[in-house]
């Protein structure tokens, strides 16, 4: 506990300069040492069910040690200079995602998603901020994209610069001190919603979830989010989601998710931390001068909602429904950017022949 007051005292006292870094070549993957292929076969870590707060966060300090993302290292160190090298070509579109899960369990599913931005933009740099991802068994993974000399590649995070020098830093702080709850949902889920938006303040540029498919180019967008629903009557969104964000580097409209998350963090509530999170401060925001913001339509983004998205992999199944795949084919042919799969309600679903999501080009 003392070297986390003495850290916390250290960081504050601290002001990274971004200018100060020098920049060093990408690590290959082939090169990162055996233990990342013990690393990337490790499963989340979740607390047992139904702990009070107090047992939970005595726990969360007992396995700590185990959680890996916490860690600093040589690959953690370099994180900043490899972000600078890679997205220094010439890039259409500065993407990033985030994976904190085992490497085994990227599956076809993520990488359709991964294929589906090249497909868009093929000019374009994809980041994935993962540890378990930056291996020799993610490199293999990954492979037959780079094989189509498509600009992506998995950089282990570095959470404690991510965090620096935002509303982040003291939560991260007490975080990984094991002071505070992290709550029943898998942290790791959390700190997805975390790394989304302080990787977009310092570096700007596109995140998506690794179940979203890209139909159309996000070239033009600049500073968008979609909403997940609408009011029928007035039209006004009711929801957003983060499954999708575009923002300029240092948006204020970012370092206020930051300062709400910080603020505010449940890690017993569902979507709390994060579709709940934006759609609260776009709420109080989205009107003041400063904050310039596009709300798009649920076609943008999220053209199915989660509890019809099954339609989308089922052939028709009578006539009606073959009506509903082709008009719903017409629409995501215009106005729509992509298609949040939902995976949590479709990663089991087989893709029919002649569904939607068997039809559309990707």
């Amino acid at each position: 506990m003392f070297l986390c007051s003495l850290l916390g005292e250290f960081q504050r006292g601290y002001r990274s300069k971004v200018g100060e870094f020098k920049a060093i070549p990408l690590l290959s993957f082939q090169e990162v040492i055996e233990k990342a292929d013990t690393i990337s076969d490790q499963r989340p870590l979740k607390p047992p069910f139904s702990l009070t707060e107090e047992e939970r966060i005595a726990w969360f300090k007992k396995t700590l040690p185990k959680f890996e993302i916490f860690k600093s290292d040589n690959l953690t160190q370099k994180f900043h200079s490899r972000v600078l090298d890679f997205f220094n070509h010439e890039c259409e579109v500065q993407a990033f995602m985030t994976w904190i899960s085992p490497a085994r369990s990227f599956g076809r599913r993520e990488s359709l998603a991964v294929e589906s931005f090249f497909n868009v933009h093929p000019h374009g740099c994809m980041m994935i901020l993962s540890r378990t991802l930056d291996s020799t068994n993610g490199y293999r993974l990954l492979k037959p994209i780079l094989d189509r000399k498509f600009n992506v590649v998995a950089v282990t995070p570095d959470l404690s610069f991510l965090f620096k020098n935002t509303p982040a830093e003291a939560w991260f702080n007490e975080m990984k001190c094991g002071n505070k709850d992290p709550g029943e949902i898998p942290l790791a889920q959390n700190l997805s919603n975390l790394m989304r938006l302080t990787v977009l303040y310092k570096y700007g540029g596109v995140y998506l979830d690794t179940d979203f498919i890209v139909l159309k180019s996000f070239k033009a967008l600049k500073n968008s989010i979609g909403a997940q629903s609408v009011n029928n009557e007035s039209g006004n969104w009711t929801r957003l989601n983060n499954a999708v964000l575009v923002f300029d580097r240092n948006h204020p409209l970012l370092f206020r998710f930051i300062e709400e998350f910080a603020a505010t963090f449940d890690g017993n509530k569902w979507g709390y931390n994060g579709p709940y999170l934006v759609s609260r401060v776009v709420q109080r925001f989205e009107r003041k001068p400063g904050f310039n913001l596009t709300i798009l339509p649920p076609m943008a983004f999220y053209p199915v909602d989660w509890n019809r998205i099954v339609g989308l992999f089922k052939m028709p199944e009578n006539h009606a429904h073959s009506r509903w795949v082709n008009a719903k084919l017409r629409q995501l042919s215009g106005e729509t950017y992509g298609v949040h799969l939902w995976n949590k309600q479709s990663k089991r679903i087989r893709i029919e022949e002649g569904s939607v999501m068997g039809t559309i080009n990707i």
